[in-house]
């Protein structure tokens, strides 16, 4: 998958809207369409990471935080829903 897949795929587990590639933007929570910025902006993955760790917690997610990289953060994050999308 590419990176607007992924974003895709984040989305749509957090519950935001997708249209024509945007979805609404977290960070104003104001009904503002925004591209979406899971892979750069940590205002947007962090809260994924949030919710991903009220569905289960990962280890692997949990590791890749520790790391303060954004690009690791955002691949674990990707893997951890395509695995919760399986179950």
């Amino acid at each position: 998958m590419n990176t607007t897949e992924n974003n895709k795929l984040i989305a749509e587990f957090m519950g935001y809207e997708v249209k024509y590639g945007k979805c609404y933007s977290p960070k104003y929570n104001d009904g503002t369409i925004a591209p979406m910025q899971f892979h750069t902006s940590w205002d947007w993955l962090i809260p994924v990471v949030d919710k991903c760790y009220q569905e289960h917690m990962s280890k692997r997610i949990a590791d890749a935080v520790m790391t303060c990289d954004i690009d690791t953060t955002y691949k674990a994050v990707v893997e951890f829903i395509k695995e919760y999308n399986k179950g």
